[in-house]
């Protein structure tokens, strides 16, 4: 049996005060003469249709493969040839003339920055099962100031399948129900957002063992991560009824679709 390696290591090296308009630094630690390419502001939809693409149609495993799969859904590219064992320091920043200073208001339709790893030589793909790295990076900018931060990384192989580098804290794994420490004042605001969503405290049951339904009105699929405590419990119908997580009770800072309503209406549709 071949040993699966990964080629691939990228790191965040900016100092705290990185941002939007001051650029990032990444460090690159490749076994092998790769190509990092840079799309700032790129389409959270897209990519995400890109990954399923590399699952069903074709391979990501070329810069160009990614753009192709993306249709231009992203404001600015930059690509740097990293020579392998060289652990480079790469300096990446959107021009000044691009004029952008933040992605917009939650939920965000562009992630700032995506990072795409690939093997430069051609013979290499061929040895190598992971064949490219995509890193999804948040930045600071003039509306969220939470420090930089790799939110996920997927590895792409060879055969098609790509895996989650990121763990995240589902649902499932966590009781849905407030805290019992909550206060008075806490539980009637709980009420008051659930009232909103047309639901009431009686339908707020645990969710099953391994459940990936909302923890609120637990029918719709989980669909949203909550920044900075990165819990993933709300679908796309109850995501905007909330600024705490109703896990954790921490402020929401920003949060992420984790694939768009077209692919989950895909998705349902399969299981029937």
């Amino acid at each position: 049996m071949r040993q699966v390696k990964n080629p691939f290591g990228l790191e965040i090296t900016s100092p705290s005060s990185a941002s939007i308009t001051t650029g990032i630094t990444l460090t690159t630690d490749c076994l092998e003469d790769s190509l990092l390419t840079c799309y700032w502001g790129c389409s959270v939809q897209k990519l995400y249709e890109a990954l399923k693409k590399h699952f069903h149609c074709f391979r990501i495993n070329t810069p160009q493969a990614l753009e192709d799969a993306l249709y231009s859904e992203y404001l600015y590219q930059e690509q740097y040839f990293i020579k392998k064992d060289s652990k480079e320091e790469i300096y990446c920043q959107l021009p000044k003339d691009t004029k952008i200073e933040d992605f917009g208001t939650v939920p965000r339709s562009r992630y700032p920055l995506v990072a795409l790893l690939t093997l430069a030589d051609e013979d290499n793909r061929e040895i190598y099962d992971i064949i490219s790295m995509v890193s999804v990076i948040h930045i600071p900018d003039e509306t969220y100031k939470l420090s930089c931060r790799i939110l996920y990384q997927y590895l792409l192989l060879a055969q098609g399948q790509f895996h989650d580098l990121k763990q995240l804290f589902m649902s499932a794994n966590n009781n849905s129900t407030p805290s019992s420490s909550s206060s008075p004042e806490e539980k009637s605001t709980d009420r008051s957002l659930l009232e909103k969503a047309g639901l009431s405290e009686s339908e707020m049951e645990p969710p099953e063992e391994n459940s990936k339904d909302c923890v609120v009105c637990q029918n719709g699929t989980v669909n949203w991560v909550l920044l900075p405590c990165r819990h993933t419990c709300l679908c796309d119908g109850c995501v905007k009824y909330f600024q705490q997580c109703p896990m954790c009770r921490q402020f929401v800072r920003e949060s992420f679709a984790l694939c768009s309503q077209k692919e989950q209406g895909k998705d349902k549709l399969k299981s029937l």
